[in-house]
């Protein structure tokens, strides 16, 4: 007989860091609720952050970097695609100059993660051309 056990965490849907309260059972996600002693959100919950965790489990996640070679997506490294992205980035902005690339922000993660993005943009790429979906 599996028990159902109680972890309590921060939603990682946006970057308000609401406090929410996972029931678990065989390792799996099974119902999510508002953390009433959270500051933050007092256990009210958004939509996302209380349906929004089967993609936890689901079998087509993916959990290693892919990297095309030959015409297809073969897994890869962390220090593989790290490798690639720098290599790429870099002959893009050597070839078209630092305004040929852009970068999306994630309305999903803390304004901390947004900040470094932005400042990776502007200071180690030289480009200003950064948006996100983090406006209503």
């Amino acid at each position: 007989m599996t028990s159902i056990r109680q972890v309590k965490t921060v939603c990682g849907y946006c970057g308000t860091g609401c406090g929410l309260i996972l029931e678990v059972e065989d390792n799996k996600i099974i119902k999510i609720r508002g953390d009433k002693e959270a500051p933050v959100n007092k256990g009210q919950t958004c939509v996302k952050g209380a349906f929004a965790y089967q993609y936890v489990h689901a079998p087509e996640r993916l959990n290693t970097p892919m990297i095309k070679k030959a015409g297809k997506l073969v897994k890869a490294t962390w220090e593989e695609a790290y490798d690639f992205i720098a290599s790429r980035l870099s002959e893009i902005k050597n070839d078209f100059g630092p305004d040929a690339i852009s970068m999306f922000a994630c309305a999903r993660t803390t304004n901390e993660s947004n900040y470094i993005t932005q400042k990776f943009m502007r200071a180690a790429v030289g480009s200003n051309n950064i948006d996100g979906c983090n406006r209503t």
